[in-house]
């Protein structure tokens, strides 16, 4: 067995008819489940921090502005909170701290509802099908946690709410090797990135690792042990890696002593227990201070200078179908963007293009990139079950970077049922980016993608998994991501860059052409990390915002 990590500084016997009419009953439960069981006793704390949200007032002044409450603003509002200034957060979803009808604040993975999606009328799945069963279904209109959404050729998964992206992860908290970190971020110093700000990062995201003997024993990561057997047999390095899960719980879930998150399949749509969101870590932090306030629902549509100095945001404020119900315009000295890579990306290059920002300069929308994501699922043979029991929560992964240029996540299929199946969601080396650009005739910004593209990403995951499927005599499912269809190539989990350090800003994130405005999110990043890069992307805040305010405050 390999001892490797990444450092955070069912019986022959089945038959197939058996088999199917299993499965049919778990997707006849994912296609007609349309509303949240019945309620509960175990309804959870409120994962958002009391007191934080307050949404601003029509014509306030602040200090402090950012936009988005995901791991780059984050760490924004809590470093300029406790260096004494006032900072008001604009998130435009929800605060996700009321439950449901069925006791609990997120919905079942298994069983989407109407928290699941943002603002769709019917689901859209990473994975869509199963068995030849369609797995989408119709939901009503919401401000939903998963936003899917969708431009030419790809369809970019983002979290929605107080929180962002640490809402609908699967917390895999990696650190990328250090000899591949100057091909990341070229202009920022390893030494300084590894010595400080990584561990600062993963102590502040509450970033811990699985207890190994515990592992070794628990059904619910016995998929991820049959990962590690094909992995080693066919030569590759399988690597532990940290989460931000809490495992002293996940350990309680499995003797049934606390009510299960991890264990009853919670990841996408939300974790209602174990999860170390940033409604947990920095945000509980941003709270403490007493300086820090969030507006949910509150969407930024304009940013330019104000008379009297400082920036004049225009804030649309929605209700829970979408329908903006009130436009606000308040008064910001500083301005910091962290609506995500895709969300700041957009949000800039309209301005620019509008007449808004025009001294932006042409860099801003470019150098976008999918962190060359892929997914695929193997079908095992039949000595080879992965569990009826699987947690969302993923540990490990396989690490083909130098030889193939891909890190596979051993990714959880929690159906509840034995599938013999491995899944897995890889992270390719890529060299295509794309630009986001304004389309005047629609008044949108569109995103340049090529779906052909991927085919570099599907390549480098080749590498891994036609070596295990030559060496156990085992084949690809076909049947996850629509009829005959090997790859997972229509999407993203990891959306890098837009507004790259050193290109559309300086190398700490300010904006050229604009004093007072910065992006602090994974629009800095461009395209890969080659890893699971919300890590990356905290610790590169962590390092930024130590600068603007030794410097610029």
């Amino acid at each position: 067995m390999s001892d490797r990590s990444y450092s955070a500084s069912a019986s022959r016997g089945l038959t197939r008819r058996r088999f199917v009419t299993g499965t049919g009953s778990l997707l006849g439960g994912l296609a007609l489940a349309g509303h949240a069981g019945p309620a509960s006793a175990d309804t959870p704390v409120a994962p958002t921090p009391a007191g934080l949200c307050a949404p601003i007032p029509d014509g306030a002044r602040v200090p402090a502005l950012v936009v988005g409450t995901g791991y780059g603003g984050s760490v924004a509002a809590l470093r300029l909170a406790q260096a004494g200034v006032d900072v008001h957060m604009v998130e435009m979803g929800m605060a996700w701290d009321t439950a449901g009808s069925d006791g609990k604040i997120f919905a079942n993975t298994t069983r989407p509802d109407y928290r699941s999606f943002w603002l769709r009328t019917r689901t859209k799945q990473p994975i869509s099908q199963f068995l030849g069963y369609p797995l989408d279904k119709d939901v009503p209109l919401y401000t939903g946690i998963l936003d899917a959404e969708d431009f030419a050729g790809i369809t970019v998964y983002q979290g929605r709410g107080v929180g962002g992206g640490s809402l609908v992860n699967g917390g895999m908290a990696v650190t990328p090797r250090q000899e591949v970190f100057p091909s990341l971020l070229p202009t920022v110093d390893p030494a300084e990135m590894y010595g400080v700000y990584y561990p600062r990062a993963n102590a502040g995201l509450g970033v811990s690792s699985v207890d190994r003997t515990w592992w070794e024993n628990a059904d619910c990561y016995q998929y991820a042990r049959v990962g590690r057997k094909h992995a080693e047999r066919s030569g590759f390095p399988f690597v532990f890696v940290p989460n931000v899960y809490d495992w002293d719980y996940m350990k309680q879930e499995a003797t049934g002593a606390v009510p299960k998150s991890a264990l009853d399949a919670e990841v996408i749509y939300g974790n209602n227990h174990g999860k170390k969101s940033l409604q947990k870590t920095y945000l509980a932090r941003c709270a403490d201070t007493g300086r820090v306030a969030v507006s949910p629902l509150h969407r930024v549509t304009g940013v330019t200078p104000a008379a009297g100095g400082g920036y004049t945001v225009t804030i649309d404020r929605l209700d829970t179908t979408g329908t903006v119900v009130e436009t606000k315009r308040v008064t910001a000295g500083r301005v910091f963007f962290a609506a995500g890579s895709v969300g700041t990306s957009k949000l800039l290059t309209r301005l620019k293009a509008t007449g808004a920002l025009p001294a932006l300069n042409d860099r801003v929308g470019k150098n976008w990139g999918d962190n060359g994501n892929v997914m695929c699922g193997r079908a095992n043979h039949m000595w080879d079950p992965t569990g009826t029991l699987q947690s969302s929560m993923p540990t490990a992964g396989i690490d083909n970077w130098d030889r193939g240029g891909a890190f596979a996540e051993v990714a959880p299929l929690p159906t509840g049922i034995e599938t013999y199946a491995s899944f897995y969601l890889s992270i390719t080396r890529t060299p295509h980016r794309a630009e986001f650009s304004w389309n005047p005739a629609t008044g949108r910004v569109d995103l340049g993608w090529d779906r052909a593209w991927k085919q570099t990403s599907i390549d480098a995951a080749k590498t891994i998994f036609d070596t295990i499927n030559a060496k156990e005599g085992t084949i690809y499912r076909t049947d996850l991501f629509g009829a005959y269809k090997i790859w997972g190539d229509h999407l993203t989990y990891h959306p890098l860059g837009g507004a790259v350090l050193g290109e559309a800003t300086d190398n700490y994130g300010r904006l050229y052409g604009y004093d007072g405005l910065y992006v602090i999110d994974g629009a800095l990043i461009p395209g890969s990390t080659s890893v699971n890069p919300f890590v990356t992307i905290t610790a590169l805040a962590e390092r930024n915002i130590e600068k603007i305010i030794a410097t610029d405050l």
